[in-house]
Formats: structure tokens, sequence, C-alpha cells
């Protein structure tokens, strides 16, 4: 089953197998943004910077928050980059660790999941003639993955670049939001696609990524099978 389930700015997919990993998931991502709401209230600047968040003495850091410092931090940006794919992640733990086997939270296109089967996770790529015509095979894992888009066509989060999607695979949900955010904002044109990569390769918890620059597909490390979408 496949709910839609919005808060605030939230705006989430949640599939599972069963209503209640559905509740849960949804009573996370309340509980998750209201200590992130407070953490904020008292550090606005963690709100708009663009740059790596310092947490200096504070001691009361919320994890959503520690999630999304760290994994900015990578790769040089502010911590909201990563705040997407840290929920979707925060959501899907709470349903694994209640007994869940099968799990997805898409968050705006920043998706966290485990799967006890095959699933197609479809790209939209603004007007890309790829844009909805492929996916991603994912095969069966109790690992959470996390596969996450920045677009600088699509949507309205901030990007520098110019890409369709930039599309990041990793083992950390929280991690591949702030990867694919880098990635896409050093899209310029079709000529720098191949160099980009490096700026998300030394990141352990990225595995592959992908990009679509108008009708220009290519791709970096390790990227589950590319088919055409059931759904184009």
């Amino acid at each position: 089953m496949r709910e839609h389930f919005t808060l605030k700015e939230t705006s989430v997919w949640i599939t599972a197998d069963e209503q209640r990993y559905i509740e849960i998931a949804k009573a996370r991502i309340k509980e998750q943004r209201k200590e992130l709401e407070r953490f904020i209230r008292w550090h606005p600047f963690f709100l708009v910077t663009l740059e790596p968040y310092e947490i200096g003495e504070d001691k009361e850091v919320p994890e959503v928050a520690q999630r999304m410092i760290m994994a900015s931090s990578l790769f040089g940006l502010g911590p909201m980059s990563a705040v997407a794919g840290t929920l979707a992640e925060l959501a899907v733990e709470a349903m694994q660790d209640a007994g869940a086997t099968h799990a997805i939270v898409d968050n705006g296109g920043d998706v966290a999941l485990i799967n006890d089967r095959e699933i197609l996770v479809g790209i939209h790529a603004g007007n890309s003639p790829f844009s909805n015509r492929i996916a991603l095979r994912i095969e069966p894992s109790s690992a959470i993955i996390g596969i996450c888009t920045s677009s600088g066509t699509v949507g309205h989060s901030i990007s520098f670049g110019y890409a369709d999607a930039a599309t990041v695979i990793g083992s950390s949900a929280s991690v591949s939001d702030a990867a694919a955010t880098a990635l896409g904002n050093h899209i310029t044109d079709e000529d720098n696609i191949h160099d980009v990569f490096r700026v998300i390769s030394h990141a352990k918890d990225v595995k592959g990524a992908l990009i679509i620059y108008r009708d220009v597909l290519a791709k970096w490390g390790d990227v589950p099978p590319i088919v055409l979408s059931t759904n184009p």
C-alpha cells in the first residue's frame, strides 16, 4: 500500500505492506520535524547558511540536525541540503525497527528504502527526453539505500547548476541528498559532466551517481541497472 502524507513543507509518499508501518513513518516524521523546528528557533543560521554549520559548544543537538550537519559538511554545503533525505531515512529506520522488510519513503524525489523484492525507482528530469522514461532496478536489500535527486530545472530547491537530474545512490539517504545537491551545483554545461563526479567520490557512503543534462546521460560508480520505466 502507498499513501501520501504532507506536513508543512514536507510532502512524502510512504510505501509499506501494512498500514501500521505507514503510521509509524508518519509519526517519526512529525517527531523529527518538531525536533528540527525547535532547534532552528534557537539557531536560525542553521536554516539559511549555504556553508558547513559549526555546532560549537551546543550539546543539545537533535539527531536529525546532527545527521544533516554531518552529511552536508562532507561536501562543503549548508545543512538544509540534506533535510529531505534525512527525514526519509529516519522514517524508514523507524519502520524497519518495527519489523518492516519493505519500506519506501519518497520525500520529493529523495528516497530512502529497504526492500524484500525487486523494485523500480523512476527518475524525473524536467524536459529531458529521459524524464520519466527510465528507472533504476533495485535488487532486494535489508540495508537502507538512499536514492536522491537534485535538479536545476525542476522544483524549488536551490541549485547553482543546470542539470535536469543529478541522482546519487548510496548507503545513507542523508549523505545521498547532500551529495546530489553538490553534484547538481557543479553541472554548468555538457562539457563538464564527466568531470564533476569527483566532487562526491570521496564520500564512503556514496556508491554511484548519474547525471541527466538535456539529451545526455552519464554515470559513475556502482549504479543499479537502468531500465525503461513502466510508467513513461
